[in-house]
């Protein structure tokens, strides 16, 4: 873990705790070419180091197939899914023909017969009807995902489920009732919403806390490099992350056990002072 996903990972068991609920560990590893041997053991013993400890069992998504074909299969009964052959070539193609299409799938394959053979991932039909909700932190918001994003793809020309529907599967299985997540995610939560509607979930309530990013301004993340959780010393980690989520925490409290800081943390947690915030600049490398 990176001190990004430290960083988020402490706001939601802090949510969690400070609301008497149940803090959900899921371990999300369908995408497997990325998968690195280890990684998700490393995972649980920072997590534990660091004194958040998790309720129930952990949640492999390898483990879920079962559950996203029941999914799948309910869309497609509803005549919702197509198949999609377009690459990213023809995207970028498309987007350079039309700027219109940059950011929106322009809906080249929907309606049109393909062979089971060809290569192909799986989109959801979209629609105008708007899908708003009020996130915790960041306010109202409303897609209409037709002319926002269009027809996202629901499982992957590898064969792989794809994010948007994996989340909403899994949220559903494992009955979260809060989501608390970075603001990089905002956008994806109307189509998440779309999905729970169609299949007949529930809408959990959604809160997205800024963002951690380096002195480039990037989000700290496995793609920019982010070094691991430096372990040696928790309680000043635990300090900064505390800090970083503007919870003010006594400079006293820095060399404090571990039990004693998050038990300070929880009693004290106001996440209201991170409203309206997108990112939080620090200066990390």
């Amino acid at each position: 873990m990176h001190l990004g996903s430290l960083y988020t990972a402490l706001a939601s068991y802090l949510q969690a705790r400070s609301r008497h609920g149940k803090w959900l560990l899921r371990i999300d590893d369908l995408d497997t070419p990325r998968n690195v041997p280890g990684a998700s053991e490393a995972i649980l013993q920072t997590l534990t180091d660091f004194g958040l400890h998790w309720d129930d069992w952990v949640y492999y998504q390898s483990e879920q197939s079962e559950a996203y074909r029941a999914a799948l299969q309910e869309l497609h009964s509803q005549n919702l899914v197509y198949a999609c052959i377009c690459t990213r070539k023809t995207l970028r193609q498309s987007a350079l023909e039309d700027p219109r299409h940059s950011n929106i799938y322009p809906g080249h394959c929907r309606g049109r017969q393909h062979s089971r053979n060809q290569p192909h991932a799986l989109r959801i039909e979209t629609d105008l009807t708007p899908v708003a909700f009020s996130d915790q932190l960041q306010g109202d918001v409303e897609h209409i995902l037709a002319r926002q994003h269009g027809d996202f793809i629901i499982k992957r020309r590898d064969r792989i489920i794809a994010y948007q529907l994996a989340v909403v599967v899994d949220d559903h299985a494992q009955q979260v009732t809060e989501v608390v997540r970075g603001f990089d995610l905002l956008d994806s939560t109307p189509s998440q919403i779309y999905l729970q509607r169609k299949l007949g979930f529930p809408v959990p309530r959604y809160m997205h806390v800024p963002i951690v990013t380096d002195s480039q301004g990037s989000k700290l993340s496995k793609q920019t490099h982010a070094e691991a959780v430096n372990t040696r010393n928790i309680g000043r980690t635990l300090h900064l992350l505390l800090t970083l989520l503007q919870q003010d925490p006594p400079r006293e409290l820095q060399n404090s056990p571990v039990e004693e800081l998050l038990n300070w943390a929880v009693h004290n947690w106001r996440p209201e002072k991170l409203r309206n915030i997108a990112a939080l600049g620090n200066g990390i490398d």
